[in-house]
């Protein structure tokens, strides 16, 4: 069965995930999902993330991250742009999450980055998602 959607198919298995309060949950491989989970990490919304093989298209196991008290580091994930209807923004209207305490991702020209990576850059491109 191949999905139509994989980053929101990801963003809804990371949301239930952290919903139940779970440790780790494993989406599809793919390599724009990948590239998501690596801005994630990077900016410290997830613990970690790892390759699991399997005999089809293979496995990220998603390491989720919590605070002492509980709470999740991942308040809130929005898909933006989907399939049926793209969204994209040019350089200068690249948008803020929670007046910057989210952040917005974009799939550049030059790769999959945050919106302060594409302001930097002068980019403009596809937002894929919001995450706060």
């Amino acid at each position: 069965m191949s999905l139509t959607d994989p980053i929101a198919d990801m963003l809804t298995i990371i949301r239930n995930g952290i919903m139940s309060n779970k440790i780790k949950v494993d989406v599809r491989f793919s390599k724009l999902s990948q590239e998501v989970l690596g801005i994630l990490k990077r900016e410290k919304f997830i613990k970690d993330f790892k390759f699991i093989e399997d005999k089809k298209q293979g496995l990220l196991r998603v390491y989720l991250k919590y605070t002492q008290s509980g709470a999740s580091a991942i308040q809130g994930l929005k898909r933006i742009s989907r399939p049926g209807l793209r969204r994209y923004v040019k350089k200068d209207r690249i948008p803020k999450v929670l007046g910057g305490l989210g952040i917005a991702v974009l799939s550049t020209s030059r790769g999959v980055v945050t919106n302060m990576q594409a302001k930097e850059m002068q980019a403009g491109g596809e937002v894929l998602c919001y995450v706060w």
